[in-house]
């Protein structure tokens, strides 16, 4: 009696997967050394002068740079500076920036109502919000 022996080649949507898996990984690994590129570049441009944004949030404007410690050192506040390492740049705020503080925009104002009158139509007494 001879066994037949039974191959399985597996379906061709694995075998299409497991080649496409590895071209997805090396795009994003592309895009984000893109990324990083592109901010490393932004930090390297700041210069004395510059009004930045820190990656904690923070507003300043260059007033002093050491290149051979790679930091600078940012006045947040008139009299108030700190030192900080370039790599804490997270951006240059340009007058473009400005715009999207929404002065000149005409926002369209949203009446919220007296909170005492949300409870009563909700037919909460404790308030709007409360279960």
């Amino acid at each position: 009696m001879i066994l037949a022996q039974q191959t399985s080649s597996g379906s061709p949507i694995s075998l299409i997967l497991l080649l496409a898996l590895p071209v997805v990984f090396y795009l994003m690994m592309r895009s984000q050394r893109r990324k990083v590129a592109q901010q490393q570049a932004v930090q390297r441009a700041a210069e004395v002068g510059d009004e930045i944004m820190t990656t904690s949030g923070i507003f300043g404007t260059i007033v002093d740079e050491d290149e051979d410690r790679d930091t600078v050192e940012v006045e947040i506040a008139p009299g108030t500076r700190i030192t900080m390492i370039r790599s804490g740049i997270a951006r240059v705020v340009t007058d473009d920036d400005d715009d999207l503080d929404g002065e000149g925009d005409d926002d369209e104002v949203v009446d919220l109502g007296d909170a005492d009158d949300t409870a009563t139509e909700t037919g909460n007494a404790e308030g709007p919000f409360r279960p």
